[in-house]
């Protein structure tokens, strides 16, 4: 007697139809909060973006906020390996620094190019949140690596918390104000923000020799 594969089939299937399902209510989510703005969309209005009946939509989120942050934890998870690349192929402070908020600027021009293309008035803006368990994760990495390479010249000593904080909120606040700007100058961000790190790090030195 031959038994078939149908049942492991239809789960293949349905576990496919889940996983698009979640896409689109993703990408719908974009789509309403760079056209109208997070604060001013609801759960209708991505609804109607998509396909989907409106139970469906509870089947994956219970509000728009946990829409955003599935945005935001997806955009971290694709953002880590390239942090990853930076750490192995750093050098020393400054290409660390350089590469990483490269690599940091870039991702999100490219995340947010459909809303700019599009000129549409209210850019998501969904880049890697702060205020995430996957954030955290990567905060922790970035300060393990700041460790290191300050380690190699001799400043292991500095606040290695604040120095973290203080390189996490740089790539916020100028990523922020980066997609604002035409055109988007992920290099120009990239160039400032190392300089405005090695110079704030070189002060710190010199004030405690």
């Amino acid at each position: 007697m031959t038994i078939t594969a149908e049942p492991d089939i239809r789960m293949g299937k349905r576990a496919r139809a889940k996983e698009a399902n979640r896409k689109a209510i993703l990408e719908a989510a974009r789509t309403v909060f760079a056209r109208i703005g997070y604060d001013a969309a609801n759960i209708r209005d991505i609804i109607r973006e998509t396909d989907l009946a409106s139970g469906t939509f509870y089947n994956y989120f219970k509000s728009k906020e946990e829409v955003f942050e599935a945005i935001a934890n997806d955009s971290v998870q694709r953002f880590r390996p390239l942090l990853q690349k930076v750490r192995e192929e750093a050098e020393d402070l400054e290409s660390y620094l350089h590469a990483a908020y490269g690599a940091y600027f870039n991702f999100l021009a490219e995340e947010n190019d459909p809303a700019i293309e599009a000129g549409t008035p209210h850019m998501s803006l969904i880049g890697v949140r702060i205020d995430t368990p996957e954030m955290q994760t990567v905060s922790d990495e970035i300060r393990a690596d700041l460790e290191i390479v300050m380690d190699k010249i001799g400043l292991a000593h500095l606040d290695l918390e604040y120095l973290t904080a203080a390189a996490i909120g740089i790539a916020r606040e100028m990523g922020d104000h980066m997609l604002k700007r035409r055109p988007v100058d992920a290099a120009g961000a990239t160039e400032f923000a190392t300089k405005l790190m090695l110079a704030g790090i070189e002060t710190l030195a010199k004030s405690e020799r």
